[in-house]
């Protein structure tokens, strides 16, 4: 076993954003030497771990160079040099997840084909090289509206989907490859985080449940448990555990679904990394994700998944209208009430819809967990100064 605690031994993060900057809680605890890579020197990584470097995670030289200064490299957001991560595992270099996870799902397109291919229930979909082709189906009567258009690459928070109902809202898209997928009528959607480590030992999280800002397109709240039948979360749990299967990936992997009309499981996509569908579990779980990732990469023994009590998250994002340096508005009338636990990522400057924190409601009753998470929504503001 190597020796991780308390020794020379030093975890890379590719990306210094609040998701890494939560990885870094259990690093610190377990006191592992962590080398943190982000282009920006603002990075909310960049106050917890032992060393920061400033470099762009899509460069190829920035990635390789970083890689061969840590002993393992992980990532905490999927939009890197995939070429520069299978160079250094070539040269023997550990990085977890694979960079032939990241690649496949990196591209929608590709992430798609890969379910098509391995037998796994998603939505139908066409692939396009460009956006101009998608006018040329809808005018040869190939496609019907409505559809969802998803950019290939680079989408995040809801940035890079779009619902389409009529060929004007095309305009102003990127042109560049892009899917159409069916639009699902879903009844829920759903996420499950599913750990495996190198030894193949292999942990699901309780399926959580995703309620939808309906104008942003962004998550606001996430409950865990899941509202659904014993039945829907089985299912949910078998498609999630043959997703990670197929990918035979190391690390966390965070799979989305649709819950359909007729209690059918689709596949929606994956996140390769701790994911804002399990940020409950830092409060609500035995194990955080964030620690389990840690884990799972290292290939320690895998943490207890199960819930210590109803747990949900809702998103702290930017208020419209408000552009500069933050001020949280109300956060200690928020702190007054039982069971709320504000996490605050650490950025300066807000703007409308960034992600800016998040807050942790527990409670052994969720519909009480519920009420209290919309009364946190609801009190605090993330405005500018």
């Amino acid at each position: 076993m190597a020796n991780y605690f308390s020794s020379d031994f030093k975890l890379g993060i590719l990306g210094g954003g609040q998701l890494g900057k939560m990885m870094l809680y259990t690093t610190r605890k377990f006191d592992i030497t962590t080398h943190v890579m982000d282009a920006s020197e603002e990075a909310p990584c960049k106050i917890a771990c032992n060393t920061f470097v400033k470099g762009d995670l899509l460069d190829y030289d920035d990635v390789y160079n970083f890689g061969k200064s840590v002993d393992l490299l992980t990532f905490e957001i999927e939009n890197v040099n995939v070429n520069a991560l299978e160079a250094l595992e070539k040269e023997g270099k550990k990085v977890y997840p694979s960079s032939k996870t990241l690649r496949t799902i990196q591209n929608k397109a590709t992430q798609k084909l890969f379910y098509r291919d391995h037998d796994i229930p998603t939505s139908d979909f066409t692939r396009f090289a460009y956006l101009s082709e998608i006018k040329e189906a809808i005018n040869n009567e190939a496609l019907k509206f409505p559809f969802v258009w998803k950019a290939a690459q680079f989408g995040y928070d809801g940035n890079g989907v779009k619902i389409i109902r009529q060929l004007s809202d095309l305009d102003g898209l990127p042109k560049g490859e892009c899917i159409a997928e069916d639009l699902i009528p879903f009844k829920n959607e759903l996420a499950v985080i599913v750990a495996r480590n190198l030894k193949g030992e292999v942990k699901t999280y309780p399926v959580v449940e995703m309620e939808f800002h309906p104008e942003a397109n962004q998550v606001e709240y996430v409950i865990c448990p899941a509202r659904i039948s014993e039945d829907v979360a089985n299912k949910a749990k078998e498609v999630a555990l043959k997703v990670s299967k197929a990918f035979n990936h190391v690390g966390l992997l965070a799979v989305e679904m649709f819950q359909t009309k007729n209690d059918e499981i689709l596949v929606n996509e994956v996140a390769p990394r701790p994911h804002n569908s399990g940020h409950q579990t830092i409060e609500a779980s035995y194990t955080s994700q964030f620690e389990q990732h840690v884990r799972a990469i290292l290939d320690l023994p895998l943490g207890k998944t199960e819930s210590k009590a109803g747990g949900i998250m809702v998103n702290l994002v930017g208020a419209e209208g408000h552009t500069g340096h933050v001020v949280y508005e109300h956060i200690e009338d928020i702190m007054q009430m039982e069971g709320v636990t504000p996490h605050i990522y650490g950025k300066k400057q807000t703007r409308p819809f960034r992600k800016m924190g998040h807050v942790t409601i527990v409670n052994e009753d969720l519909n009480e967990a519920r009420r209290v998470a919309e009364q946190v929504k609801n009190t605090i503001k993330v405005i500018s100064k």
